[in-house]
Parts: structure tokens; sequence; C-alpha cells
């Protein structure tokens, strides 16, 4: 498949396109820019920097990607910005490059992200991920597989969001957010296990009942983490599930909402 840029689209010299990009009215590619077979820019969109894209990324209109850090500290130093295979980065989406020299943005595959939403410096998101409207990440911030982030909401720098959580709309996070959890509030709190989001990926009933049996011990019995870690090992609960989430739990360097 041929590769098509509109008359009044801005190609930089140096920019890279495979095969089957399509490139819209008034859209622009940076000249260190590395576009995968089959992407598409609408009409508007920009990707600058030393930006890496993988296969069948879509950008819409006025999506701003790979521009250099918001940091304060950042002085121009090269920096990057990674992305994986289709994705689709909705109306005025902004994603930046990382600080700090040879640093590096990442976003996986298979993402979603909806209007306004923002990715800062240095975050590293995984696959199969929805933002919702206005989701924002401030710099640093580590994104699990299959996470979902409700609109509105603000997550601290340096915070984790572990695999197949989900932040309810108007969340403020300020800690790590354990995975197979759900997380609402201002500040946010953490409210249950992400059971229908584990359903619908194809947990098997077994694993799930058996991360509602570490929950309980780890959440709802009154105990401090370190309790709670050590009544869940007691337990025998071993599943891959829990062994996860007791690992993330054990790394946390923020605290963990609760």
């Amino acid at each position: 498949m041929a590769t098509s840029v509109h008359p009044t689209a801005i190609l930089e010299p140096g920019a890279l396109l495979a095969d089957g990009v399509e490139v819209g009215p008034y859209a622009f590619v940076g000249a260190e820019v590395r576009l995968g077979e089959g992407c598409l820019l609408h009409h508007h969109a920009s990707v600058v920097g030393r930006t890496e894209v993988g296969p069948g990324n879509e950008f819409f209109p006025f999506a701003s990607i790979g521009q250099k850090s918001q940091d304060l500290k950042y002085r121009g130093e090269p920096t990057y910005l990674s992305i994986g295979s289709g994705n689709r980065f909705r109306e005025f989406v902004t994603v930046n490059r990382a600080t700090g020299a040879g640093g590096r943005t990442v976003i996986g595959s298979d993402n979603v992200f909806l209007a306004y939403a923002h990715v800062a410096h240095d975050c590293v998101v995984g696959s199969g991920c929805v933002f919702s409207n206005n989701a924002t990440l401030a710099g640093h911030v580590q994104v699990g597989d299959h996470v979902t982030i409700g609109g509105l909401t603000a997550v601290h720098q340096f915070c984790r969001l572990g695999a197949h959580s989900m932040l309810g709309g108007c969340t403020k996070v300020v800690q790590d957010v354990p995975p197979y959890c759900l997380v609402d509030g201002n500040p946010a709190r953490l409210r249950a296990l992400n059971l229908i989001g584990l359903r619908r990926r194809g947990f098997v009933e077994e694993r799930v009942q058996s991360l509602r049996r570490a929950y309980r011990l780890l959440f709802e019995e009154g105990k401090n983490l370190s309790q709670g870690i050590e009544a869940v090992e007691a337990s025998g609960e071993s599943t891959a599930e829990v062994a996860t989430l007791l690992e993330f739990l054990r790394s946390s360097e923020r605290g963990v909402t609760r």
C-alpha cells in the first residue's frame, strides 16, 4: 500500500514514513520522526521530536505527540518517545518526550487515549489501557497493562498503576494503585476488586476468588500493610495473580492507596 501525504501537510526533511502511512491535511511530521506501517494522521495532527511510532497507530485532529518535556528542569537535551502498535490518540491528546539526556517516554500497544488525555515526560504506559477524556499523568508515572483511567482523573508523579486496575472519574491519585483493584475519590480510596474488568478479560473464577480472599486479608480486616501481606502468605493463596499483587505492594515507594 502506497504512502499518502496531503499537499498541505508538512514533512520535515529526514522524517521516515513506512508503507501505507497516510498524512492528512495540515498535519505535521518532524525531522526525527519514524512512522510505522499503516499509521494515519488526521488533519492538523502533529508528531515531532525523536519519536519512534510502530505500525497501525491513528492520530486524530490536533493530537500533539512528541513535544518536548514540560518539566522545568528540561534544558533541551536529546530525549525520546517510543510508541508501540495499534494505539488511538483522539483529539487534543498530548504525549511528551522524556526529561534528561537519553530518557524515554514509552507507550505500549492497543491503547485508547480519549480527547485531551495527557501523558507527561518519562511515563511508561503498558498495553490495552483506556484513558478517558482529560485523564492526566504527571511525570514518571508507570501504568500496567489493561488499566482504565476515568475522565478528569489526575495521577501524581512517580505513582504506579497496577495491571488491570480501574480509576474512577475525577479521582485524585497520590499513591500507588494496586493491581486488579478499583479506586475512586478525591483523594483516591480503595473501593473493591475490579471484578467486572477481570471477568471481562477472561480471568477464571477460581483465580478471581483467590484474589478476593487475598483482598479481604489485606484491606478489610484492619491490618496494616505488612500484617496483611503476612496474613496472605500464611493463608496459602498462591496463584500468580496473588503473587503479583503481593510483589507490587512490597515494592511500593510512594505508599499504597487504601
